[in-house]
């Protein structure tokens, strides 16, 4: 792939990434900037010359997903929708499979795509090892491959990734964390899905910024696969073994588990102000629980508007633009009122943030205007 020369470069990646933030709901408090993880990043974001692909559109896009197992997913696979209903005069086929989980069946759906004719190849990656060799013989067949919210191992095969960064999000919330316990205190983390990069990558950030911290100690790590009953089985196992008041914060990478954390103290007695310190964003419920109970809490919401920046992305690489080898989306930082830290500071206080008059189950920044999962529908092509 070649690469532009660098002052084009620094241009056309500010023009992309504010692509992504200008994809997201417009809030009317918040941070809505271009992405920090852009800005802070030290090192630079290559862009792909991706001319090699340009084509007459409308395009054929299949689209690989890895699942749609939670709240999240779901509402990802929304945006990736409205993303494709809003391009409708450039989008011929829009042909979706669903893994349900599986890399195997995932690896079987893309090879099924690879035969039918399609432009380009949209996914989000199950687990980070097992798709690698598929989506490298796509891109070597000439089909050029866009990974969505997951990444693969190896950069040669896809042409770009869209997130909202998973150790931008880890590292700011392990520091709250950490900030917030004057640095020393029993914590126990509770990643996602074992395997599955966000979840790796958040929990490989998260304990970066705690080794810092020699007097913090962690208590216990367990993967709950984004499941708010998981982190409430797992979370009332580790207060039963541990005793409840012998835990002084959890950190946890999404308010699905962070929600059924919560819960697990609740069931234990334990409500109010007396709950530990937690992390976890996207869940409403994560909101409205930290706001009704009034323990410490911070959120960083891994937005789900990718889905619809990535399909923005994906038709730029079919109309033969130029690309950032990874396009970040922006996310807002929420700290319960009167908990920011040293270095963690509010985009939007709790009070603001959490939606009372919304259901819990809803995941936010969806980037769809007055979305509700239960009546989302959009016209997707034929």
């Amino acid at each position: 792939m070649k690469h532009l020369k660098r002052a084009a470069l620094l241009c056309s990646v500010l023009i992309c990434a504010n692509q992504g933030v200008l994809a997201q709901e417009t809030v009317e408090q918040g941070y809505n900037g271009l992405p920090r993880t852009f800005l802070w990043n030290p090192g630079f974001n290559g862009m792909v010359d991706t001319a090699e692909y340009k084509g007459e559109g409308p395009f054929t896009i299949g689209f690989a997903n890895a699942s749609q197992a939670d709240s999240w997913l779901g509402t990802f696979f929304h945006s990736v929708q409205y993303g494709v209903s809003n391009n409708l005069d450039r989008i011929e086929r829009f042909i979706v499979t669903d893994a349900n989980g599986d890399p195997t069946k995932q690896i079987s759906d893309i090879q099924d795509l690879l035969e039918q004719d399609i432009d380009l190849l949209l996914v989000n990656p199950a687990t980070a090892d097992a798709l690698d060799p598929i989506l490298g013989r796509a891109m070597r067949r000439g089909i050029p491959v866009v990974t969505v919210a997951r990444r693969v191992q190896s950069d040669d095969n896809f042409v770009s990734f869209v997130t909202a960064s998973d150790t931008a999000l880890a590292r700011m919330s392990a520091t709250w964390m950490a900030e917030h316990l004057n640095g020393e205190g029993r914590i126990v983390l509770l990643p996602g899905l074992a395997g599955a990069s966000p979840a790796e990558m958040r929990l490989e950030a998260a304990r970066e910024v705690f080794a810092q911290f020699p007097a913090i100690e962690i208590v216990d790590t367990q993967y709950t696969g984004w499941s708010p009953a998981n982190g409430r089985q797992i979370m009332a196992a580790i207060i039963q073994r541990e005793g409840a008041d012998t835990i002084d914060g959890v950190w946890s990478d999404s308010g699905l588990q962070g929600s059924g954390s919560v819960e697990a103290f609740i069931g234990a007695g334990v409500t109010g102000e007396a709950i530990p310190p937690h992390t976890g964003g996207d869940l409403n419920g994560m909101y409205l629980l930290a706001q009704e109970h009034g323990f410490p809490f911070a959120g960083i919401d891994y937005t789900p508007a990718i889905g619809a920046a990535a399909v923005d992305l994906a038709l730029n690489v079919l109309e033969g633009a130029s690309v950032p080898k990874r396009l970040d989306v922006n996310f807002q930082v929420v700290v319960s009122d009167g908990d920011e830290t040293l270095s963690i500071k509010s985009d939007v206080p709790l009070s603001e943030y959490a939606q009372p008059d919304r259901p819990g189950s809803l995941v936010m920044g969806s980037g769809i205007p007055n979305y509700d999962p239960s009546t989302f529908k959009v016209d997707l092509p034929d």
